[in-house]
């Protein structure tokens, strides 16, 4: 018996991409089949491309933002779930027990495994992935718009560790997706001013359009415009949503004396920091990780109450032009805050 086919993007190797035709996957029993209508193009699946990222390996089907409806359903997964229903899903998950999921926090699991990453994910035009992971939309939130839940999650995450911001000013440092939901997600818990930073005047722009007080690196030192904006005070909440020694350094000489800086960003593996200005001021340093699954739960009703957002610049795309996208958005991003990756009909 010939198996069904499908179209997939695969990695092939560093700026390599293919389309392929692959059998369709069949899902296990608590698996779900899924049709593939928006993939997403995430800055870790960038890192990945360019072959930085020992998480990837080729050849991969990566994406891991995604939306779609339930083509099938295992033989164990509950009625909850059936065919026809629009959802998207959370590609963190765990495969063992651990403390960490008893504490809500799956994203720190040592077994936790990425759609895209240890199993084939979005960037074809079908993924099976667990049942578990699968979250209905509400008939309020479209398809293209339930693709953006994973990184809204993100920044909800952000906005977590952030604390209590009402009324106080806060940095964003890169406006890139994460960057400018980040500076939203800040903003709905009633921060004062969100001050975003930003190289590439376009998406810099974005973030003024998006309620921001944007500060070009190229024009401004961004400490001693934040230090000046604040009467030397300096921001309550630093969020690093690049990854580079220069931008987690100005995220902490931004920071007021107990203050928190949050490190998101994940362009560097390592980099030297202020350690003794850490210490002097009594900062609090903060990694920020994907989301956990309360974070994720919350992107979906802030998506479905239209409280953050990343339009007008979403382009949509076909699947075959991925690689196109892939290195546009390495070499001159601009005026695009997300590609969402269409497979054929």
């Amino acid at each position: 018996m010939t198996s069904a086919t499908m179209q997939a993007l695969v990695w092939t190797a560093p700026r390599e991409m293919q389309m392929q035709t692959q059998d369709i996957p069949t899902p296990q029993p608590d698996e779900v089949l899924i049709r593939v209508a928006y993939a997403g193009i995430c800055g870790s699946e960038l890192s990945g491309y360019l072959g930085h990222s020992a998480l990837r390996v080729p050849p991969l089907v990566m994406g891991h933002e995604f939306s779609g409806t339930i083509a099938a359903v295992g033989s164990a997964v509950s009625d909850d779930l059936h065919e026809g229903q629009a959802v998207t899903v959370n590609p963190l998950y765990c495969t063992e027990p651990s403390e960490y999921q008893e504490r809500g926090l799956d994203q720190l699991c040592p077994s936790r495994r990425l759609i895209g990453a240890h199993r084939p994910g979005a960037y074809a035009q079908y993924v099976t992935v667990p049942a578990s992971t699968v979250t209905v939309l509400p008939d309020t939130v479209s398809l293209r718009t339930g693709a953006m839940a994973e990184p809204v999650g993100c920044a909800v995450r952000i906005a977590e560790l952030a604390g209590d911001v009402a009324g106080q000013d806060c940095l964003v440092i890169g406006a890139g997706p994460i960057g400018l939901l980040a500076m939203q997600t800040l903003l709905l818990k009633d921060a004062g001013r969100v001050f975003i930073a930003d190289t590439d005047g376009e998406r810099l722009a974005m973030g003024g359009a998006l309620g921001g007080v944007a500060i070009d690196p190229k024009a401004d030192d961004v400490v001693s415009h934040v230090h000046d904006a604040t009467r030397q005070r300096g921001v309550v909440v630093a969020v690093d949503a690049v990854g580079l020694a220069i931008t987690r350094a100005q995220c902490i000489s931004a920071t007021m004396a107990a203050g928190t800086v949050i490190f998101s960003g994940l362009h560097e593996e390592t980099s030297t920091v202020p350690a003794a200005d850490i210490i002097r001021r009594e900062i609090v340093v903060r990694g920020s990780f994907a989301y956990s699954p309360a974070n994720f739960a919350e992107a979906v009703a802030l998506l479905a109450e239209d409280k953050v957002r990343l339009d007008p610049w979403i382009v949509e795309a076909p699947l075959a032009d991925g690689g196109k996208w892939f290195d546009r958005l390495i070499d001159a991003p601009g005026n695009v805050s997300k590609v969402l990756l269409q497979p054929p009909a």
